[in-house]
C-alpha cells in the first residue's frame, strides 16, 4: 500500500526535533543535495529584489535564541529548554551540552526576551540575534 502525502505529513508531525534532524540529513545524503544550499541562494535574491538599502532599514521581526554558555546550574537550564521548545529529556540535554546553540529561532522579540529571561534566571548566558 502506498503511503497518502497525509500519511507522511501525519508521520512527519509525530517525529522528535532530533529525528526530524537525523531524516534530513539521511534524505540530503541519499539524494545528493543539501537544505542550506537552498537558502543560502534564495537570500541574494532576496536583498536585491526589494533594492538598495532597504533590508537595513527594515525592522527585525523574528529573533534567534542563542545559548552561549551553560552556567553553574546545568540542571535548571536543561528543565527551561524543555519548557519552551517541548524537546525531550535527552533531546534537551544534548542541546545544553552542545551550547553555543540555537534554542530556539524565528520567534518574536517579545518571546525572545521572555526565553532569554528564563535561561538567564537559570544561571544560562544565552544572545538574541
Amino acid at each position: 500500500m502506498a503511503a497518502t502525502r497525509e500519511d507522511v505529513i501525519e508521520f512527519l508531525k509525530s517525529m522528535t526535533l532530533l529525528e526530524a534532524s537525523e531524516l534530513v540529513k539521511e534524505l540530503e545524503k541519499i539524494f545528493g543535495v543539501s537544505a542550506a544550499a537552498a537558502a543560502v541562494a534564495a537570500a541574494p535574491a532576496a536583498g536585491t529584489a526589494g533594492g538598495e538599502g532597504t533590508t537595513d532599514t527594515e525592522e527585525k521581526t523574528e529573533f534567534d535564541v542563542i545559548l552561549q554558555a551553560i552556567g553553574t546550574n546545568k540542571i535548571n537550564v536543561i528543565k527551561v529548554v524543555r519548557e519552551v521548545t517541548a524537546l525531550g529529556l535527552k533531546e534537551a540535554k544534548d542541546l545544553v551540552e552542545a551550547a553555543p546553540k540555537a534554542v530556539k529561532e524565528g520567534v518574536s522579540k517579545e518571546e525572545a526576551e521572555t526565553i532569554k529571561q528564563k535561561l538567564s534566571d537559570a544561571g544560562a548566558t544565552v544572545e538574541v540575534k
